[in-house]
């Protein structure tokens, strides 16, 4: 059976320090592309060296950017209602469109907050996430990317896709956050003309364990006939936590990560090719 494209997150280990050894790990596993998520949570700025040196090792490994986790920031935060805060998470989400940009990427995921319940609350949030995003939309079109907002919260999500255009923003899939709710394949259904970004990942419906495809309890027939349907064309992409798999062996770890996302890249471009 043909080997088809797959992409797996590059912290599947580990979040920091130089990420050549799982670059080389993940291309000796037999995956094609890389979901970027070193530095997600932190303040990091990647430096042009540093941007550089990855696009080297990208090269060298035959590996292809699928995309950035942009980095939530932890006082560099992109949605704070301290103002230099908010202005400083800009900062770090225009590093992550660059360095897309440059490593030819054109796709970043970010987390969205719940907008608040509370009317005076709400329109204070409004204000602010839209002042981030009119900040970012002119940078990211420029840089041919678009940034995806991780679902955790749809009805803030709904809200910032109607407010905004699909050149600039979508929606990122997170299959183990949709699986923690009733009705996450539902969501995913009706915004499926918005999806740009996947991460597919399995669980019990408990806690988010971002382990193998097809290892809990994910409804993986109907989660992939909703992606074959959607605006989603590229490859599958994993998001896997070596750890809750309960591995200690990168090699043995990304051997079986691969066969898990091979039987669901294939179960994808099955679906994709009956629909053609």
């Amino acid at each position: 059976m043909e080997c088809l494209p797959l992409s797996v997150t590059t912290d599947y280990a580990r979040d920091a320090g130089s990420p050549e050894p799982c670059l080389r790990r993940i291309a000796e596993a037999g995956f094609t592309h890389v979901h970027w998520c070193h530095q997600w949570n932190t303040d990091f700025l990647y430096c042009r060296a540093e941007i550089d040196q990855i696009g080297i090792w990208l090269r060298e490994y035959g590996l292809t950017l699928c995309d950035i986790h942009a980095s939530a920031g932890v006082e560099k935060k992109w949605g704070s209602e301290v103002e230099y805060e908010r202005i400083a998470g800009v900062e770090l989400v225009k590093n992550r469109i660059e360095m897309a940009a440059q490593l030819g990427g054109d796709v970043i995921i970010m987390h969205i907050d719940h907008a608040p319940d509370d009317p005076v609350e709400r329109e204070a949030y409004w204000a602010r996430m839209c002042r981030t995003f009119n900040a970012l939309a002119p940078h990211a079109r420029s840089s041919g990317v678009r940034i995806a907002l991780e679902n955790g919260v749809f009805p803030t999500i709904r809200e910032a896709l109607r407010r905004y255009s699909p050149g600039f923003l979508g929606l990122c899939y997170d299959s183990g956050h949709g699986n923690l709710i009733p009705n996450g394949l539902e969501e995913l259904e009706s915004l499926k003309e918005r999806l740009i970004s996947v991460h597919l990942h399995d669980n019990d419906g408990r806690k988010d364990w971002h382990r193998f495809p097809y290892s809990g309890t994910i409804d993986w027939t109907r989660l992939t006939t909703i992606l074959a349907s959607s605006s989603y064309r590229k490859c599958p992409s994993v998001e896997l936590n070596m750890h809750n798999c309960e591995y200690e062996d990168e090699a043995a770890f990304l051997t079986e990560a691969y066969r898990a996302g091979q039987r669901l890249a294939q179960s994808l471009d099955a679906e994709r090719r009956a629909r053609a």
